[in-house]
């Protein structure tokens, strides 16, 4: 299986692991983000011990458990667990007296709650008493988002402050795409990130097929029998209580209404009704509110709602309002259907790249010796020109003025050299007070540049050339 990063997440297991107390670790996020493989290679180092639940009985659960217990305390299972506290209430004392102190790994543990209700209380019992006498370390994991922080974060939670690490595991970030697919090139990489965002078990899946990107997507989202091809409609399932009633917020976003009156609109719903599930899909990291720069997060009247997991883009944009076409149609019809749209949805996913990496940009590169750059944003206001990234250097000095284009191939020298002076010439944007006397950077992104095109920055003050390499640490 595919294994790329998450240092700094193993970083902190091990330290919870290291401590001499034992406690709760709580590991949460979207399916297939890569938490069952994050918990094996921790367990792994640890000599613990990984059980997954599903939704089977409570007396099927504690038998599972139990079984798996048995791996470390033999005779574990030779019993049966009446409920769940007699089971854990052994548990710590058998751990004790064996020198095992875990970690103990329930995955999927809203499976296991959603049966048996009190469990979430015999865990909290369990961690103040037994689990701290015995320096036991039991952690928990869950891809229904809603139902894990509900154990944890609420102050009326079962299981709110106790727990010694809480790790909500995003996808990973752009630049370990060279690692996954080291061959890829800029340009690639952008189309690879377009499809498959951070999801490293989209990664691994895209891997197993060879040809371009648009291939990948064909035989794993496209074909009706491909394993991605209901993917969106089994996470918003998973989630507990299944998340179905946002859907047609997605279908609508994804064919182009931005603005709550437009999505209203098209449900046929008065715009007041869209605040909670709009709310529920930016938890979910699904969808995000845009406002331009320099705007008040509360106070601004422009804002756009966008779909923000790549993959949800492409899905919602080629699939959900196609899918009676791409079932009876031929291979060639799906790729016809695709090829409509793909080259549309990898400029805005390479806008939205460089949005998202301007700020992480670090000493060494031309952009992150100018910076560091705060968070980035798009500027638009009626008909004046549109700028696609906008940043404040967070000392203030300097203000990041972006332009991003899109090509397959790396630019050739007259098509840069025409860009960068449409570049030159676009009229700034009004900033806030603060920034009236920051120096602008002109900035050009692109996947790539060809080598005879790099003499056309030579002689243009304040203007830079940043490419997908660049950005992405390749």
């Amino acid at each position: 299986m595919l294994f790329v990063n998450r240092q700094a997440e193993l970083a902190r297991l091990d330290r919870f692991a290291a401590s001499a107390e034992g406690g709760l670790a709580v590991v949460y996020g979207r399916r297939r983000v890569g938490k069952t493989r994050l918990l094996l290679e921790w367990a792994g180092r640890h000599d613990g011990l990984y059980s997954v639940a599903d939704q089977s009985l409570p007396e099927l659960q504690r038998r599972y458990l139990a079984e798996t217990v048995a791996q470390r305390l033999p005779g574990f299972a030779e019993v049966e667990y009446r409920d769940w506290r007699t089971l854990f209430t052994r548990l710590a004392r058998e751990a004790h007296l064996a020198g095992w102190r875990g970690p103990l790994i329930l995955d999927e543990l809203p499976y296991l709650a959603l049966a048996s209700p009190e469990l979430p209380s015999v865990l909290q019992r369990f961690l103040d008493h037994d689990a701290r006498e015995a320096g036991f370390r039991l952690a928990i994991a869950g891809s229904s988002q809603r139902m894990m922080q509900g154990f944890v974060l609420g102050r009326e939670a079962p299981l709110f402050g106790r727990a010694g690490e809480i790790l909500d595991l995003q996808p990973l970030a752009p630049r370990f795409l060279i690692d996954a697919f080291p061959i890829a090139g800029g340009g690639k990489w952008i189309q690879l990130h377009t499809a498959w965002g951070g999801i490293p078990r989209y990664w691994e899946l895209a891997r197993e097929v060879p040809g371009s990107v648009a291939d990948q997507i064909a035989h794993l989202v496209l074909d009706p029998l491909g394993p991605l091809h209901l993917e969106p409609d089994l996470l918003l399932l998973e989630e507990i209580p299944p998340a179905l009633e946002a859907r047609p917020l997605l279908d609508a976003i994804g064919s182009g209404a931005h603005r709550v009156s437009e999505i209203a609109g098209r449900l046929g719903r008065p715009a007041t009704s869209m605040a909670r599930p709009l709310e529920r899909l930016m938890g979910l990291g699904l969808v995000r509110r845009e406002i331009p720069f320099g705007e008040s997060e509360k106070g601004s009247k422009r804002a756009l709602y966008k779909i923000d997991d790549p993959f949800f883009r492409l899905w919602f944009r080629v699939v959900a309002p196609h899918r009676g076409q791409l079932a009876s149609g031929s291979p060639a019809a799906r790729r016809q259907l695709l090829d409509r749209y793909w080259d549309g949805l990898v400029a805005q996913g390479w806008e939205e790249l460089c949005r998202r990496l301007v700020p992480a940009a670090g000493e060494g590169t031309t952009l992150g010796n100018l910076g560091p750059w705060g968070p980035t944003a798009r500027w638009w206001h009626g008909n004046q020109p549109e700028w696609d990234a906008v940043s404040a250097s967070l000392d203030g000095r300097r203000v990041l003025l972006g332009e991003v284009k899109w090509s397959a191939e790396a630019m050739p020298p007259k098509a840069l050299e025409k860009a960068l002076g449409v570049l030159q010439a676009r009229p700034a944007p009004p900033l806030p007070a603060e920034l009236a006397k920051a120096e602008p950077v002109r900035v050009l992104f692109v996947p790539e540049v060809a080598r005879a095109a790099e003499k056309a920055v030579t002689g243009r003050d304040a203007l830079l050339v940043v490419t997908a390499g660049e950005l992405m640490g390749g």
